[in-house]
């Protein structure tokens, strides 16, 4: 099994789900990511999302725009960005990482590069959240190639049709946006997204992992209930926002993304 599968597995054979991070490559700076990748392994991610900081992220709310923008000011390339996830690996206990993208960074870099320089740094999957799966075949085939999972978004507005369709492409597991719109911190986790959850569930087997809006422990506990995992972005970037300096953001980060795993760490499905 590679990292996500066992990731998942091993929360399956605990009775729990776990909690998978997001954080935007570069912000505030590369050096500080990889310290956050190994700080985020520390605090109990199940897996960690790492955005590639795009100029134009349509379905980014404020918080991962202006993240993306902070980070974009550092000029850096994918290849520094997979460098600072293979100097992090030794140290991330062997959690996986997911490239979270849009797919013109990508395609700029090459697919089949791309490919294979994330395998070498230790990365695990990749998430395009523009590419959809009727046009996703040449990536999908390269990644497996380099035994790299291909991650799909399905949204409460998916057909069955769909979903049928992403169950038979998607690996590692099936990202569930809880609602309709961008990214950000919400009040409550929309009831759409429990529904979405068990509709996926009718045709696949892999993990569903629910984001979108999911800003506190008891919002991840509510997650819990159904979903295997929960996506936390905006509400972790805005702490890193809020940093005054790099210790502080290893600080803030650890100690947001602990408070965030209840306790009890138990599902009752």
């Amino acid at each position: 099994m590679n990292r996500i599968e066992t990731a998942f597995a091993r929360l399956k054979s605990e009775g729990r789900s776990g909690l998978i991070p997001f954080i935007t490559a570069g912000d505030p700076d590369l050096k500080t990511t990889g310290e956050l990748l190994a700080e985020l392994a520390r605090a109990g991610a199940t897996a960690i999302e790492l955005g590639v900081p795009f100029s134009d992220p349509m379905a980014d709310g404020p918080v991962i725009q202006r993240a993306s923008e902070r980070a974009l000011r550092h000029n850096f390339g994918m290849s520094e960005l997979l460098e600072v996830v293979a100097q992090a690996r030794p140290l991330m206990l062997e959690v996986p990482v997911i490239l979270f993208s849009y797919f013109n960074p990508l395609l700029q870099y090459g697919l089949e590069r791309l490919a294979r320089d994330a395998s070498r740094a230790g990365v695990d999957g990749v998430l395009v959240t523009d590419l959809v799966p009727e046009e996703a075949e040449e990536l999908s085939a390269v990644l497996a190639e380099h035994g790299l999972d291909m991650i799909f978004l399905v949204a409460p507005t998916s057909t069955d049709a769909r979903l049928s369709l992403i169950a038979e492409r998607a690996s590692g597991f099936i990202y569930a946006v809880s609602r309709a719109g961008v990214t950000g911190a919400r009040e409550d986790v929309s009831s759409a997204a429990e529904r979405l959850v068990g509709r996926v569930r009718q045709f696949s087997d892999l993990p569903v992992a629910v984001g979108f809006g999911i800003s506190t422990a008891g919002q991840v506990a509510e997650t819990w209930r159904y979903a295997d995992a929960a996506v936390v972005g905006s509400a972790l970037v805005s702490e890193i926002e809020k940093a005054k300096d790099g210790t502080d953001t290893l600080e803030r980060v650890g100690q947001f993304v602990r408070g965030l795993i209840p306790s009890e760490g138990l599902v009752e499905r």
